[in-house]
């Protein structure tokens, strides 16, 4: 058990938590959601070496040893193992280590010691299960789809299957908590779908940080919200939060409406008795006046000014460009071919029209980065642009375009921003507050350092984006507003991502890496083939459902229509239920 009771800390730039508490019992799924620079990888480290910070408030940890899986785990990638004997590594060192001890026994006169540490050796075992730790892995390989894999060697792995691979060992461990911070990010469809059904099969207990809204919808038992320093914790799933949120907003909304008739009744009398006050004086008539004066300074000091649930959504935008004609080509590929040792792409063409989204989707290590970096230099020989193209660039390599050392203030002045408030009021609508313009770029979080790409992007006048991984740490909400920026966005785009969400939600077609080449797909299609693989028809059917009654609902509290917002709410809650 993991508990912390009125926990605050924070940098010197920025508090992150104020008096927040929580309990993570042991069993539980947890999953850690919200903003972008909320400080959700700073929380799980704190829980995992809280001696290393200078916290507030009292942490208790009864949970043994923590198992740990990073955003960036790409350390022992390039060792010259298979996956089967790096998976097998603890349990042959403990194997080793044990039979050292025993052969030591053999001749020690103090036996104390080593009977200790025979014990501890014994009982670690136990906990690992280690004498079943062959058929463990294959179990845990199937399970991720990567039985296949188990005789190559881990620098033969694309960064989504080395990620689950890294998932499996710190499993196999049995930690009593395993913490795993976005273990989501770049991994394909197929890999996410191997990670779900890991995290699903474990039985131990998760604290795991994600973006991701398919594991979020097919995992966890409980929900941990951390935003604006303060963390709800919510006993459910995903899609029960999601609704409680939905009937917190109604429930405000009521309140909000409530509050503003008796603001509105309490004016008219106030108004009334002002009136019959200058008329005659009268004492008693007096004091009225002043006590409901006094009461409606009361009531809008309470009047709830948001009616909705307040949270961090970005307001991302695209640069504004002029339509043009939808048979336009802009970008024309010829024969392309890609290879690093081995070819990874040959004789591959394809074009890019005017306003259309098309989206670039396939495994992990089949070339679409490489593919996309060689179209943003635009000196290949395949690559043509016509000459009304104008190109914006995003990189999953944030390096590639944002200065480290750079502070967010000055990235922005040499865009051409005047003053520094122009800046302020530009970036406040993508959750920047101010305090931050002075921070340096290498201080962001991930999320934050990709709405920050997205911002430069929406300052200059490209009628042709280039997206690699545009929804890579980004927070749900921050992924919503990004699909909707794209929705609206006039001009062309050409997406690689691994986010189903976006792809079916933005893309009017796609183009699918199989085999060393790519082949044209229509968003019907390819959304037909994930769910056929990965989805049964009844949720496909409850999904859909789930998506138009929020639709509704959200356009009845728009139009302020409580009731029939209420009545839908109901109705929402039924399909929750079913999926």
């Amino acid at each position: 058990m993991i508990k912390a009771e009125n926990l605050s800390f924070g940098f010197p730039e920025k508090e992150l938590y104020r008096s927040i508490s929580f309990t993570l019992e042991e069993g539980r799924h947890c999953g850690l959601i919200g903003g972008n620079g909320t400080g959700k990888t700073t929380l799980v480290d704190l829980i995992r070496r809280p001696e290393a910070y200078l916290f507030d408030g009292k942490m208790v940890k009864e949970v043994g040893r923590i198992g740990y899986v990073s955003q960036f785990a790409s350390r022992e990638k390039d060792r010259a193992v298979t996956v089967q004997d790096y998976l097998s590594e603890d349990f042959l060192h403990l194997q080793r280590e044990t039979a050292a001890v025993c052969e030591a026994m053999e001749s020690a006169e103090d036996l104390e010691a080593l009977l200790e540490r025979y014990q501890s050796l014994l009982d670690e075992g136990e906990s690992m299960d280690a004498d079943n730790y062959e058929q463990n892995i294959r179990r845990q390989l199937q399970l991720a789809e990567l039985e296949n894999k188990a005789g190559l060697e881990l620098s033969k792995l694309s960064g989504g299957e080395y990620k689950l691979v890294q998932v499996i060992r710190q499993m196999l461990r049995r930690p009593g908590l395993l913490i795993m911070d976005e273990p989501d990010v770049f991994l394909d469809f197929e890999n996410l779908s191997g990670l779900r059904d890991l995290i699903n099969a474990y039985e131990g207990t998760l604290l795991v940080v994600t973006h991701s809204r398919f594991l979020l919808a097919h995992c966890f038992d409980q929900i941990w919200h951390l935003e604006n320093g303060d963390l709800q914790t919510f006993d459910g799933s995903f899609l029960e939060y999601n609704y409680a949120l939905l009937q917190g907003k109604i429930e405000l909304q009521e309140a909000a409406e409530a509050n503003d008739a008796e603001i509105r009744r309490t004016e008219e009398m106030v108004v009334r008795l002002r009136k019959e006050a200058t008329l005659v004086a009268d004492p008693v008539k007096g004091r009225a006046l002043k006590a409901k004066v006094s009461y409606l300074g009361r009531l809008e000091a309470r009047n709830i000014k948001a009616p909705f649930v307040e949270l961090r959504q970005p307001e991302i935008t695209l640069p504004e460009v002029e339509e043009r004609e939808d048979q336009e080509v802009l970008l024309q590929v010829t024969d392309y071919s890609l290879s690093f040792g081995e070819k990874l792409l040959e004789n591959v063409s394809f074009s890019v029209h005017a306003g259309e989204k098309v989206a670039l989707v396939g495994p992990n290590g089949t070339g679409k980065t490489s593919l996309l970096r060689d179209l943003w230099a635009g000196e290949h020989p395949s690559v043509q642009y016509s000459d009304g193209a104008r190109v914006g660039f995003f990189s999953q390599l944030q390096e590639e375009v944002l200065d480290n050392h750079q502070t967010i203030l000055q990235s922005f002045l040499d865009l051409g921003f005047e003053r520094p408030a122009d800046v302020e009021a530009y970036l406040e609508r993508y959750c920047f507050d101010p305090d931050s313009l002075h921070r340096t770029i290498g201080q962001l979080s991930g999320g934050e350092k990709n709405l920050l790409q997205l911002a430069r992007l929406s300052v200059g006048d490209a009628n042709l984006l280039l997206l690699d991984e545009p929804s890579s740490h980004l927070d749900t909400y921050a992924q919503m507003a990004l699909e909707k920026a794209l929705a609206d966005y006039r001009g062309a785009a050409l997406l690689v991502s691994h986010d189903f969400y976006t792809i079916v939600n933005c893309a009017d077609r796609i183009l699918y890496v199989d085999n060393g080449t790519i082949r044209p797909m229509s968003a019907r299609a390819f959304r037909k083939m994930i769910y056929k693989r990965h989805y049964s028809l009844e949720y496909l059917e409850l999904e859909a459902k789930k998506k138009e009654l929020e639709t509704r609902i959200a356009r009845c509290l728009q139009a302020e229509k409580t009731e029939e917002a209420k009545i839908l709410c109901d109705e929402l809650g039924t399909i929750v239920e079913k999926m």
